[in-house]
């Protein structure tokens, strides 16, 4: 079956769109990479969600407004997917939207709500869509996410030692090989906000991590930021830019007096590196496989190898996943198991009660047909 994941992360800076064959063989579900096609959002779409992220308020008619603009962005890159990476011949699309709110209070996931009508995809593209992927888990006691924590654990069996799969997105996550898996904090997040204050817009991202480079750790303003209870909390656990955003910088900020924009890049820089060094520390790991647009930070790779000694080090393109695109295809993967009425959770990485099948699906254009069920889920993941 021809798969397209889409996915926009918590940088919200483009919607990926991965496109793999998938089958099953055997205990072995068995993906084929076929490409990724990227799509950055409008200027004009990216700074409304961005002000309507916290902390920012909001509106029911301006959040009306992004689910159908972001549905139609997704359609859009979809379209293109199909066409471009599958010669018009995919068969189902894996849409995990948006995330503009994960509702986390007191230790417990409430709620989650990612934008992106699926109805616009499947309009647009004829195909069946497979979405909103986390509300079934939440549902079940869960955190609804880290949901890439399935496709780890299948990928990564039989490596030897301890591999641990690390996501370097705007939240960073961890899956290790006994299934526990956690967001450990800030992976972009407030380096970016950061990158975006001090250059009134003008930058995204630290590029290259230039900021960073030129730069020096701030200790007091590091110690400061270290003080976050959510970094002591037992795993599961989850996390986003409900916690980590300008505003959270800016408290810190207050205590320290006026720093150079290198510095406090520098020092957010080392607080990504230091929180997932120290949860990786506590796993045991002898090999830390990355992927995310983090890894394309050579000094957050730098920092994070230094704190990480004796500890291999390496980027998920090694093992034949695009950094860039994992997370496409692991929502590609989820959608494949949801069709064919299989678990796409780990009730040991997200908290649930049991393992369920994740999203809701809205028809194609001629309808749903649904490939027959599968006895059992696989065991392991093979990239050829």
């Amino acid at each position: 079956m021809r798969v397209i994941g889409l996915m926009s992360g918590t940088s919200y800076d483009a919607i990926d769109a991965g496109a793999a064959d998938l089958s099953l063989d055997g205990d072995s579900l068995v993906l084929k990479p076929l490409g990724l096609v990227s799509e950055a959002y409008d200027e004009t779409l990216r700074e409304a969600l961005a002000a309507s992220l916290p902390p920012g308020a909001t509106s029911l008619a301006e959040v009306c407004r992004l689910d159908t603009r972001i549905g139609q962005a997704f359609a859009a890159t979809a379209v293109r997917a199909v066409r471009e990476l599958c010669d018009g011949r995919a068969e189902l699309i894996a849409s995990h939207g948006q995330t503009v709110y994960h509702w986390a209070e007191d230790g417990r996931v409430h709620g989650t709500l990612q934008l992106g009508q699926p109805a616009w995809l499947a309009e647009a593209t004829g195909l069946p869509v497979v979405a909103d992927f986390r509300s079934r888990d939440i549902a079940a006691g869960g955190q609804g996410a880290p949901l890439v924590s399935l496709v780890d654990l299948l990928w990564l069996r039989g490596r030897p030692g301890t591999p641990v799969a690390l996501n370097l997105g705007g939240i960073a996550n961890l899956t290790a090989p006994d299934g526990t898996a956690f967001d450990t904090g800030p992976g972009c997040a407030l380096i970016d906000a950061a990158a975006r204050g001090f250059s009134g817009g003008r930058l995204s991202y630290d590029v290259d991590g230039a900021l960073a480079g030129g730069g020096t750790v701030h200790e007091p303003l590091l110690l400061r930021l270290l003080e976050e209870p959510y970094y002591a909390l037992p795993a599961p656990k989850t996390t986003g830019k409900e916690l980590f955003h300008l505003g959270h910088l800016r408290d810190a900020l207050s205590g320290v007096g006026t720093l150079p924009a290198e510095d406090v890049v520098a020092t957010l820089t080392m607080l990504t590196a230091r929180t997932v060094a120290d949860a990786v520390s506590t796993l045991g790991a002898t090999e830390v496989i990355a992927s995310g647009g983090g890894t394309r930070n050579p000094v957050l790779m730098r920092m994070l190898g230094q704190r990480l000694p004796g500890v291999a080090l390496r980027t998920s393109d090694e093992l034949g996943l695009a950094s860039a695109a994992k997370e496409a295809y692991a929502f590609a993967v989820l959608g494949f198991l949801t069709t064919h009425g299989l678990p796409g959770t780990v009730p040991s990485a997200t908290g649930a009660r049991h393992a369920r099948v994740l999203g809701s699906i809205t028809p194609g254009r001629d309808g749903l047909r649904l490939p027959p069920p599968a006895g059992q889920r696989p065991v392991r993941l093979v990239v050829e």
